[in-house]
């Protein structure tokens, strides 16, 4: 009879752990892990979710799959990673735009950077270059102002959509040197270098990453960069202050995200497995060659940075973005 009851109680017992398996810490991760990256492939976030996935498999002993669900300025698939479950099995491969920007154009995302989405780990901060042509006759920032003032229809920049990082530049560069110039949107960064690289568009602001190859090849060349201080892979190239344009703060950075109410120690593990990925020196020369300023966080100090980045593009969106270019001064736009 006593046999009969522990029998019972041990089989209750383990078919309670069963089922919380995939929700307990202890656990995790014991299947495949998905990071979602809301953007066409070729872009930003496909470029750092692909540098460590195969690494971050092997430090958490399952497989890491990348998804590129794009749409809507990457909200579309941010709203897909935020209604799976909160166990640590769906990752958003976070980004400025979608996580910071849109809450500022947009009245309704469809979620809650803040109360939906579960900061896990900082990846990278990347500068964007100003790119032209290599054929093109610009061989300077002011030489671009010159000819976009000369041109009767001004200039075209391209961007991987409204709100990205790209768009925002290139919008900043419009006031502050008082020029025509035209925003061509593009679905992604991939897809807005092409059109620079087929004529379609007079510039763009890439993010340093995603243009090297074809800086390196000949193809692109970067008359200025947004970062404070010259890139040692671009010693040539100016800074946007040395180029006399001013107070243009824009960068765009990656990380990963849960959603919300992921328990604690799933994220923690996920956090650690990240910075020891970035940690790793084949993944650190792969991004930083690219100008990619890796900066391991713990979850509180990611936390704290997307709250001061929120803050400061809120302020740069609504106050100096919208009240002069978009939407009526953005009130009720909504990003579909």
């Amino acid at each position: 009879m006593m046999a009969r009851s522990l029998t019972a109680a041990f089989a209750l017992v383990l078919s309670i752990f069963c089922c919380l398996g995939p929700a307990y810490p202890q656990f995790y991760p014991n299947r495949p892990i998905q990071l979602v990256v809301a953007f066409l492939p070729g872009g930003v976030g496909d470029i750092v979710a692909h540098a460590i996935a195969d690494k971050l498999s092997a430090a958490l002993g399952q497989p890491v799959t990348i998804e590129n669900r794009p749409g809507s300025t990457g909200t579309a698939g941010t709203r897909s990673v935020v209604r799976t479950a909160a166990d640590g099995y769906t990752l958003l491969v976070g980004q400025t735009t979608e996580i910071v920007v849109n809450r500022a154009l947009s009245s309704d995302l469809g979620y809650s950077p803040d109360k939906d989405l579960q900061p896990v780990a900082f990846i990278a901060e990347m500068p964007l270059a100003l790119a032209t042509l290599a054929s093109s006759p610009y061989a300077s920032v002011d030489d671009l102002v010159k000819a976009a003032r000369a041109n009767p229809r001004g200039l075209l920049f391209g961007s991987g959509g409204t709100g990205t990082p790209g768009h925002l530049a290139g919008e900043l560069m419009r006031a502050r040197t008082r020029t025509r110039l035209t925003h061509v949107p593009f679905e992604g960064g991939g897809p807005a270098l092409e059109g620079l690289l087929n004529g379609r568009v007079d510039f763009y602001f890439p993010v340093l990453v995603t243009a090297m190859p074809q800086i390196t090849a000949g193809q692109v060349k970067a008359l200025t960069v947004t970062s404070a201080k010259r890139l040692p892979n671009l010693p040539n190239v100016p800074t946007l202050a040395e180029s006399n344009i001013k107070d243009i703060d824009v960068s765009h950075w990656v990380g990963i995200f849960a959603p919300g109410g992921t328990p604690g120690d799933v994220v923690a593990k996920l956090n650690k497995a990240v910075n020891d990925v970035l940690a790793q020196s084949d993944v650190k020369q792969q991004l930083t060659s690219q100008g990619a300023d890796i900066r391991p966080m713990s979850t509180e100090q990611f936390s704290s940075f997307v709250k001061s980045e929120t803050e400061k593009y809120a302020i740069l969106v609504r106050q100096e973005m919208c009240a002069r270019f978009w939407y009526g001064g953005c009130r009720g736009f909504v990003m579909d």
